[in-house]
């Protein structure tokens, strides 16, 4: 894009009711729409398609591709996005991805060091630390614990998990795809999914823990 028209870019959307923090380290495409009372600050870059809704606010070293974002949404810094949909009131990041065929529900969260690819997150939930979650369909008022993926691929094909409704995941579970965990239900932390959980059941695959006393004492370095 050429110097001119990405200042007159900036200049209709300041006009419109958008602030932009830092005009030199915006860039923003001709063909992206922001809506009133929206806050830009540096570094951001808004490409494509996207389409950002009213009161959203965008952090610092944000990139948005083709994506569609509600009103009253906040991206937090050093986020990517790309292909993807934010409903209003949702919060992204800081430092998280969202690739191709994302769908973030109203009101839900992904917060740091999160990835999804084709997932669905549904209204109200939230995934908020260190988790891979692919190929997954997530309903309403989910907590996906820190550490949690899902393991969509098997070398050849790529998988499908459902987590239905009030849904607690623990932190550092493995959902090995195919999976459903049903409404309600519980997954232990630690734990490798490798079957259906039913609605209000725990779900628990851990190995026991064995304590070998003395065994520091005896093996320690001199």
């Amino acid at each position: 894009m050429g110097d001119i028209v990405k200042q007159k870019k900036i200049e209709e959307l300041m006009a419109s009711g958008v602030t932009i923090d830092d005009p030199a380290t915006t860039y923003i495409d001709v063909t992206v729409s922001v809506g009133k009372n929206t806050v830009i600050h540096p570094g951001v870059h808004l490409q494509g398609t996207t389409q950002i809704g009213d009161t959203c606010e965008i952090h610092p070293g944000v990139r948005i591709v083709n994506s569609v974002l509600g009103n009253n949404v906040v991206v937090l810094d050093y986020c990517l996005i790309s292909d993807s949909t934010i409903a209003s009131g949702a919060t992204v990041g800081p430092f998280a991805h969202l690739r191709p065929g994302s769908r973030v529900g109203e009101q839900a969260k992904v917060g740091n060091f999160v990835e999804l690819k084709k997932t669905t997150l549904g209204k109200g939930s939230k995934a908020n630390h260190l988790s891979y979650l692919g190929d997954a369909t997530i309903g309403k008022n989910v907590n996906i614990g820190a550490g949690t993926i899902t393991c969509n691929y098997d070398g050849q094909q790529k998988h499908t998990t459902v987590i239905e409704d009030d849904v607690f995941i623990g932190s550092s579970t493995q959902l090995i795809a195919p999976v459903r965990i049903g409404e309600g239900a519980f997954t232990g932390a630690g734990s490798s999914i490798t079957d259906d959980v039913p609605a209000e059941a725990l779900g628990l695959s851990r190995a026991k823990q064995v304590n070998k006393k003395g065994w520091a004492k005896r093996n320690k370095r001199s």
